[in-house]
């Protein structure tokens, strides 16, 4: 298992960055290496934003002293994605079986989390993002047919996709952790247009369903100091509550997002007036 730390940058100082300077502190790459746990330890909410891609032997969830508890989910919660092919996850015996796109919450308290492949040719892919936690909820998987389904947008402004809550208040119990899947329609190119910042919850990104050489070009920043991420399939950013999170992608894609913070709230944002973009 490999961790990475980013620390938090404000507003101020990131204005200044350069390309190569925005990439070290917002985007996250290499999430899914065959054999291995990969984690990015993120101190926008302490959100911890990783991938396992078990092939030839079952991969197991560990803590370090980054976490700092014995157990990777002894003050933690998870919320845990597949975007490969079909997988298990195994939490304290339990099996949980995942196909592509399926979720699981797994709640404070579990102690033995593991990752395993259906077929070892063709190996899952298990991206996971893990919040602070205070309180055990039930372990659920969750279908892309048991999550809410929002329709969204037009074709005309070329942004209709649709939405999916899956870790959610009216779906399942967790303590901060909000988590889903957005797909953009074919034709359409836009995601979070108009965009919006809600600076009580930070959130991270997952673009991913890309074909090889399509790009997604990432909007970040404040909205009167916007800059710009190129971002490739199975790629994620890291967002501030203070920035905008938006983008439009060369070809077909989707994205997992996921939030942290003052509440679980779906609707608090503060919506950007076009005309205030820079």
């Amino acid at each position: 298992m490999s961790i990475e730390i980013r620390q938090v940058s404000s507003p101020t100082e990131t204005k200044g960055f350069d390309t190569k300077q925005l990439r070290e502190n917002y985007l996250v790459q290499n999430i899914f290496v065959a054999d291995q746990v990969t984690m990015t330890y993120s101190h926008l909410d302490r959100s911890v934003v990783g991938g396992a891609m078990p092939t030839t032997t079952a991969l197991k969830l560990e803590a370090n002293k980054q976490i700092g508890t014995q157990k990777f989910l002894d003050r933690r919660e998870i919320g845990i994605i597949n975007v490969g092919n079909d997988g298990v996850v195994i939490a304290d015996g339990a099996e949980y079986p995942l196909n592509y796109t399926d979720c699981l919450y797994l709640p404070m308290g579990i102690g033995e989390v593991s990752f395993q492949s259906s077929d070892t040719q063709n190996p899952a892919k298990f991206y996971f993002v893990s919040a602070p936690a205070h309180h055990a909820y039930e372990a659920k998987i969750i279908t892309a047919n048991d999550a809410i389904l929002l329709e969204l947008g037009t074709q005309s402004d070329c942004n209709k996709r649709q939405l999916r809550q899956y870790i959610h208040p009216e779906v399942v119990d967790s303590c901060q952790l909000v988590m889903g899947v957005t797909s953009i329609e074919d034709g359409s190119v836009w995601n979070t247009m108009p965009c919006h910042i809600h600076d009580r919850r930070s959130e991270i990104y997952l673009y991913f369903d890309m074909k090889a050489d399509t790009r997604v070009i990432h909007l970040m920043g404040e909205p009167d100091e916007t800059r710009h991420l190129i971002v490739k399939n199975q790629e994620a950013i890291l967002s501030p509550g203070w920035s905008i999170h938006s983008g439009a992608g060369t070809g077909r894609y989707a994205f997992i997002w996921s939030m942290a913070g003052d509440n679980q709230d779906f609707t608090d944002m503060d919506f950007i007036d076009m005309q205030d973009l820079r």
